[in-house]
């Protein structure tokens, strides 16, 4: 049994964390290796334009349900690279509008055929063990769970018994 195994939820969140990473270094292989100058962390941005533009940089943070403040440093790299333009909302001055460019569409081309591929990749790697096709549905139940009560509360409640 490996060392993360052996502890159980005690290393939870690590497990998750290193197979996020894996998964993130793995697609960031495929575009890279298929020529597509796209990086994984942009994928939720990138995702959201291309249902809905332009958009306020507020209502992406909701729907990622992130700080304003972690969107608006992502939008602000992806603004340098030339992938997006925000503009004013002509309602409230204050909010900013974000929408992909030029160069951000045609990339969104480019990309949307691996987020297909890995769709696909995804599900028979899920459906590969009939454990694997629970997974989804099990962290959503996870993440249910601790917006109805924090983990950190449900932690000190214990340690105060």
């Amino acid at each position: 049994m490996s060392f993360y195994s052996s502890l159980g939820y005690l290393v939870f969140g690590s497990r998750l964390r290193r197979l996020s990473e894996y998964f993130l270094m793995e697609v960031n292989k495929v575009y890279e290796q298929a020529g597509i100058a796209f990086d994984a962390s942009w994928f939720p941005v990138f995702y959201i334009l291309s249902g809905q533009q332009p958009i306020p940089l507020i209502d992406i943070a909701e729907q990622l349900e992130v700080s304003h403040s972690a969107v608006s440093q992502l939008v602000t790299g992806l603004k340098k690279k030339g992938l997006v333009k925000t503009t004013p909302c002509p309602d409230d001055g204050r909010r900013q509008l974000v929408m992909l460019s030029k160069k951000g569409e045609e990339l969104l081309k480019q990309v949307q055929p691996v987020w297909e591929a890995i769709t696909t990749s995804m599900n028979q790697l899920a459906n590969a063990h009939p454990q694997s096709r629970l997974l989804l549905e099990a962290v959503t139940q996870v993440e249910k769970a601790v917006q109805e009560e924090p983990l950190s509360a449900r932690i000190l409640a214990l340690m105060k018994n």
